[in-house]
């Protein structure tokens, strides 16, 4: 069932999502200094890609310099996708077919304003991470 989610999901909106994590990536691969958050860009990217199946736990060993580092990344790229997600979630709530997808949307908008200090995981084992 994931799998046909994910293919629904990669044609309505994950590919564009995708699109705009790596441009940030790639934007902040270029900027020598933010090269970790390029990182964190296309790790969410991939995970906007296909995220059924895949959820997002908290990292125990993440600190303030994770948390740093997310004020740094909401300013620069985080605020941006997050419109990004909240766009497409409003669109695909439009139709009863896309309300699923929309509310998946949705639940990605924390990880795209805030990544550092998460890691992604198969849904079949979230506590396997800690």
């Amino acid at each position: 069932m994931k799998t046909i989610l994910n293919v629904i999901w990669l044609v309505l909106s994950g590919f564009w999502l995708f699109l705009g994590y790596a441009l940030a990536g790639a934007i902040m691969c270029i900027l020598i200094i933010t090269i970790p958050w390029g990182i964190a860009s296309f790790r969410i990217g991939v995970y906007a890609l296909w995220p059924f199946g895949r959820t997002t736990v908290d990292r125990r060993d993440a600190g303030a310099a994770s948390c740093l580092g997310n004020g740094i990344w909401l300013l620069l790229a985080g605020w941006w996708l997050a419109i990004g997600h909240i766009v497409t979630g409003v669109a695909l709530c439009v139709t009863i077919i896309g309300i699923p997808f929309g509310i998946a949307n949705f639940k990605l908008i924390p990880v795209s304003l805030l990544p550092l200090g998460r890691e992604i995981v198969d849904t079949d084992r979230p506590f396997a991470a800690r």
